[in-house]
C-alpha cells in the first residue's frame, strides 16, 4: 500500500501539468495537490485551485495577483504572487515529491531550492539540467535525493536501467519522430509557419516544447540532459528517428545486449510512473496493439537541415557554459517565432550567431551561468529587431 503522498505541481497549467492533474485525480485515495504554480494563466490556475484546494497557490505575474486572491479569498489557500514566490513555495514543507513542469529556464532556482530542502523531484524540465547540469547533479548527489525523469525519453531509459546495477552501459539511443517536418529540405521549411510547425503528428505537447520538436532541438537538449541524468559521456549517447513514436529509448550494453521501453505515446504513463515510483499502479490507457498492421521504423536524423540538433551536439561535447547559451537562444528564438516576428529557420540562425558571439567558459560557476544566459538572451533578442 501507497501511502497518502503530497505533490507540488510546478507549472500545473501546462501540458504536463494539466495531465499530471488528471492521473492525480484518477488516484485521489494516493495523492493530494498541496502546491500549484502557474506564471501567466491565472484563469485557470484559479479553476485549478478551488478544485483541488492545494495549502499554497502562486501565480509567476505579480499583476495578476489580485485576481487570483480575490478569486480564492472564500478559501484558506494561501496566495502568493512573483518569481521569488515560486522559489520561496519550493523551499515549504507541504509536500512530499516536486512535480516539475515549468517550461525552460525559469525552472533553475525552484529547483535548486527543492534540492536544498531535500525534495524529491519528478522532472518534467530537461532546460534545468541543459544549463546548469553539472551543478545540479553535484547538490542531488550531496543532499542524496531522487530525480525520476518524467519525459518519455528519459524515462525509458530510467526504467531500462532498473536492476542492471553497475552493467556498463556502451550506448543510448533517444527516440524522435522527426516532427511534422521530417523529410523536408530547406526550400520547403523557408515558408514555414506557427500553425503547421505546432501540428505534431505524434505527441499533444506545449506550444515552446512542440516547436522545439519540430526543429530538432528538443532532441538535442534531451541528448545534453541524458548526460547529466545517467552519468554519460557525450560519445553514449545518439539520437534515431522512429516516427511511430512507440520505442521511447534504448539502451546497449557492452556485452552487445540491448534494452527498450514502448508503450503507445502517452504522455500520462510516464507521469504515472514517475509519481508512483517504485511502485507501478493500474490504469486504463490504451495498450499497444501487436495485432494491427504497424511497422516500427527506424532512419538517422538530417542534421545538415535541421542543424539545431547538430548544434546541441556541438554544445553537448565542448560543456561548460555553452549548452546554457543555446537554450537561452532558442528560448528567445522559440518566442520570437511563436510571435511571427522571424522565420522557421531562422530560429536555427539564431541559435548558431548566439553561441558563437557569447564568452565560453569552461568551468563557470552558477553566477557565471547566470550571466551568460543574460547576455545570450540580448543577443539573440537583438536579432530580432534586425
Amino acid at each position: 500500500m501507497m501511502m497518502l503522498k503530497r505533490i507540488g505541481i510546478f507549472g500545473s497549467t501546462g501540458s504536463i501539468g494539466k495531465q499530471a492533474l488528471e492521473v492525480i485525480e484518477a488516484n485521489a485515495k494516493l495523492f493530494s495537490i498541496t502546491i500549484l504554480t502557474a506564471q501567466n494563466n491565472h484563469e485557470l490556475l484559479i479553476q485549478q485551485a478551488l478544485k483541488y484546494n492545494p495549502e499554497v497557490v502562486v501565480i509567476g505575474d505579480e499583476k495578476k495577483y489580485a485576481a487570483v486572491k480575490n478569486a480564492l479569498s472564500s478559501t484558506t489557500i494561501k496566495v502568493m504572487a512573483g518569481e521569488n514566490a515560486i522559489e520561496e513555495a519550493a523551499g515549504m514543507p507541504c509536500y512530499d515529491l516536486m512535480l516539475m513542469s515549468i517550461i525552460g529556464y525559469a525552472g533553475l532556482k525552484p529547483i535548486l531550492k527543492a534540492i536544498e530542502n531535500e525534495k524529491p523531484i519528478a522532472l518534467a524540465n530537461k532546460e534545468t539540467l541543459v544549463v546548469a547540469g553539472e551543478i545540479v547533479m553535484q547538490k542531488v548527489i550531496e543532499k542524496r535525493i531522487p530525480i525520476i525523469p518524467v519525459d518519455f525519453e528519459h524515462s525509458s531509459i530510467f526504467q531500462c536501467l532498473i536492476g542492471e546495477g553497475k552493467n556498463k552501459i556502451e550506448k543510448v539511443f533517444l527516440t524522435a519522430t522527426g516532427g511534422p517536418f521530417r523529410g523536408r529540405k530547406p526550400n520547403y521549411l523557408v515558408n514555414v509557419k506557427k500553425d503547421h510547425a505546432l501540428q505534431h503528428p505524434v505527441w499533444n505537447m506545449g506550444t515552446k516544447v512542440t516547436i522545439d520538436s519540430a526543429t530538432l532541438m528538443n532532441k538535442g537538449l534531451q541528448m545534453i540532459e541524458t548526460k547529466w541524468l545517467f552519468n554519460l559521456k557525450p560519445e553514449q549517447i545518439d539520437v534515431v528517428i522512429h516516427p511511430q513514436g512507440i520505442l521511447h529509448s534504448m539502451v546497449l550494453f557492452e556485452d552487445g545486449n540491448m534494452k527498450t521501453q514502448m508503450s503507445n505515446p502517452n504522455m500520462k504513463l510516464a507521469i504515472q510512473y514517475a509519481l508512483t515510483f517504485p511502485q507501478r499502479i493500474v490504469n486504463n490507457f490504451d495498450r499497444y496493439d501487436f495485432k494491427r498492421p504497424d511497422t516500427l521504423t527506424f532512419e538517422e536524423p538530417d542534421t545538415k537541415t535541421f542543424r539545431n540538433l547538430a548544434l546541441a551536439k556541438e554544445a553537448l561535447i565542448k560543456g561548460g557554459n555553452m549548452p546554457c547559451i543555446l537554450n537561452a537562444a532558442n528560448e528567445i528564438a522559440v518566442f520570437a517565432f511563436l510571435r511571427n516576428r522571424v522565420g522557421f529557420l531562422d530560429m536555427i540562425e539564431m541559435v548558431d550567431r548566439t553561441i558563437q558571439k557569447i564568452p565560453f567558459i569552461e568551468k563557470p560557476t552558477l553566477e557565471d551561468l547566470f550571466v551568460s544566459d543574460g547576455e545570450a538572451r540580448n543577443f539573440a533578442a537583438s536579432l530580432v529587431d534586425m
